[in-house]
């Protein structure tokens, strides 16, 4: 069987957390142009996945995280963008840098996690979120 789409796209994620506040973006990008999302993006040749995290989080942020851990490995298919992502999201503790809108992301803040459910879109975002807080350290 053919697909439609493209091969699939090597991108990483960043649940990055301060205390009760988890670090979001709202995408200035298809696909979820104006969506509620973690700091991320496409990996780039010869860069480690967790490198990449890190990266895409100071780009779109402008925060610096210590990364703690991996959270899972998400199937972004977008259909209608004809995009496939492969998302390997990574937890990681704050560490300095208030967040400030960089690169592709329209808006980024710091959001209390009771907010998450509301705010953010995607259920693979949200589930992700209540994984890293579920097995953050501490």
């Amino acid at each position: 069987m053919t697909s439609p789409l493209p091969a699939p796209v090597p991108c990483v994620g960043v649940v990055c957390l301060r205390g009760d506040d988890v670090l979001l973006i709202r995408r200035g990008r298809a696909p979820m142009a104006g969506a509620w999302s973690l700091p991320g993006g496409r990996m780039e040749p010869g860069e480690r996945a967790t490198e990449a995290a890190l990266r895409e989080l100071r780009e779109e942020t402008g925060v610096e995280a210590e990364i703690t851990g991996l959270i899972d490995v998400v199937d972004g298919i977008f259909p209608e963008a004809g995009r496939h992502y492969v998302l390997v999201d990574y937890a990681a503790r704050w560490l300095s840098g208030e967040p400030t809108a960089g690169d592709d992301a329209l808006e980024a803040r710091f959001v209390p996690l009771d907010q998450v459910e509301t705010l953010v879109d995607w259920d693979e975002t949200r589930r992700v979120i209540r994984l890293a807080v579920a097995t953050r350290e501490g």
